[in-house]
């Protein structure tokens, strides 16, 4: 006699709960490394950590990303909900990149010494171009087109 036989009518079987719980132990570990709304990447920071905010509507094509004056020269700018880091490696020159790695999809939480860091592997991009300082990631963060008009900061 099988196991399987010896379980109560419409029962699932042992299998079946082994498999459900594998699959629900996976898709808990992706969504750790991969997901874009953890609370620790809900605000935007400064280069030295602090919240700035971010508009709630920015981020579509128009909308005003930022103020010039809130990118620190030779630092920059996480706006967590439009998935952007916006920085200022020289004075008056201004960048945008995807804030999502590209080693695993964790949100970038930082930016300091011209280095955009992600927490949860520790690599590092140039804040000028977005090319791999360290590693594990090996592919830069891609660039966003935006537009400087006076002193607002808008996708392209």
């Amino acid at each position: 006699m099988t196991s399987e036989s010896l379980q109560p009518q419409g029962a699932p079987a042992r299998r079946t709960v082994v498999a459900a719980v594998g699959a629900a132990g996976l898709a808990v570990a992706l969504s750790a490394c991969g997901s874009d709304d953890s609370s620790s990447s809900g605000s935007a920071t400064t280069q030295n950590g602090s919240d700035v905010g971010g508009g709630a509507a920015a981020g579509s094509s128009g909308d005003v990303l930022a103020r010039t004056s809130d990118i620190p020269e030779g630092g920059g700018k996480i706006l967590a909900k439009e998935g952007v880091v916006v920085t200022q490696p020289v004075k008056g020159q201004f960048k945008a990149f995807s804030s999502k790695c590209t080693h695993q999809g964790c949100a970038v939480s930082g930016i300091a010494g011209g280095v955009i860091s992600c927490p949860c592997h520790g690599s590092q991009f140039s804040a000028a171009d977005g090319s791999v300082k360290k590693g594990p990631a090996t592919q830069p963060l891609p660039a966003k087109n935006i537009t400087v008009s006076g002193d607002e900061i808008k996708l392209a």
